[in-house]
Order: structure tokens, then sequence, then C-alpha cells
């Protein structure tokens, strides 16, 4: 992913997307519950990857995760900082994280893969998998469609994914379905995608989980 447009991006309408988005109030309850649901409480670090202004790595701490928010734009980061001051917060790129391997039990992506280029995202979900726990789980927010398609987001260039083909990608990098939730558009919002899948070592042909033992 080219980063810095991304970093610049962000960078510059900081004060009005955090007064947009940045906080609990203005997400919807469907995707707390969910995100709530499959990362609320885990055993280990969480990571909120993409975190932007702190407010779902906050949601995660009040209900029991480990969790640190870690995102590329430093106007994010110093916000979290200072509205969450008993949370963790890292400036830091998801495509290499700084932990060891097999040490993370959950991962949320929340809207945070959509500015990658189709053929950047196995990578980085690659690096994810190498990240997480046997039977971690991951989390992710997508903007939904019939194919995977770039539009003109009013921050950078971001992609739409149908759910099928973002689920083979993440069965591609060991990780398997197990919850889904589809939002259509409400004629403000995009069409939504949320996706939980836990980290697996084999499955079978017809995609079902043999084994979720990871040899470190």
């Amino acid at each position: 992913m080219h980063i810095e447009p991304v970093r610049q991006g962000y960078s510059s309408v900081a004060e009005l997307y955090i007064e947009l988005f940045g906080t609990r109030e203005q997400v919807h309850a469907d995707d707390l519950a969910f995100i709530g649901r499959h990362l609320g409480g885990r055993s280990g670090p969480v990571l909120d990857l993409g975190c932007g202004p702190g407010h779902l790595t906050d949601h995660l701490r009040s209900l029991g995760a480990d969790a640190t928010g870690i995102d590329i734009v430093p106007e994010f980061i110093a916000h979290a900082r200072a509205t969450h001051p008993s949370g963790s917060y890292r400036l830091a790129s998801m495509e290499r994280l700084d932990v060891a391997d097999h040490s993370v039990a959950g991962i949320l992506a929340w809207y945070s893969l959509i500015h990658l280029p189709p053929q950047d995202l196995d990578g980085v979900l690659a690096e994810f998998r190498r990240a997480m726990a046997p039977a971690g789980t991951l989390v992710v927010g997508v903007f939904d469609a019939d194919e995977v398609a770039a539009f003109d987001h009013k921050v950078v260039t971001a992609y739409r994914w149908p759910p099928d083909e973002f689920s083979r990608r993440l069965a591609r990098a060991g990780f398997a379905e197990v919850e889904r939730l589809q939002r259509p558009s409400d004629g403000t919002h995009r069409p939504h995608a949320a996706i939980a899948a836990v980290a697996v070592d084999v499955l079978s042909v017809d995609g079902s989980v043999v084994s979720t033992d990871v040899t470190p």
C-alpha cells in the first residue's frame, strides 16, 4: 500500500473526521455488538489496526479486552491519547506489526483495509495471520459490492469488496469465516459488510475447520 497518500489524506481532514466519526455513539449499534461479540473480553492482546480517533479501541477496553490502537495518522493518535488517556495507542503501520509470531488474540480492522489495492491485500492478511495466536479472531469492516471495484472515496481511493470474495481471501491467508453482518445502503451510507474469522491451521476441501492448532 502507498502509505503516504493515505496518511496525508487523513491528516488533512483529521479534525472533520473526528467530529463526524470519532465517538462510539456515531457507530451503528449492530456494528458495536458484532465487534464486541467477537473481540470483547478476549484473553490476550487485541490490536485495533487503523484505529482512527481511538473510539473503538476504547470500546473494546470497556468490554475487558487488552486493546491497543495503531494508526499511521499522527493527528488521530494524538486525539486518542488525549481523549482516552487510560488506553494504549501507537503510531505505526499495519503492514509490519511489531509483535511476535502468534502473540495476538484478536485484530480489528474496521474499514482500515479499504484503501489497499486488491493486489496488496493478501500480503497484509498474511502479516495478520503471522501475528495471530491459535484460534485468534479477526474482525473486518468493508464496503459491500457485487464486484471488486475502486471508487473515489472522499479522502483517498478506496475499494469495494463482495463479501464472498473477501472471505475467500481470508481463507487463503489462514482464516475461516465464522459470522457475517451485511447492511444495505440507507441513502446516506454505502452498503456495508463485516466479517469475523478465526485463525486456523488446516481447512478441509469444503472450507470447514479441521484443526486450529498452530505451532509457532
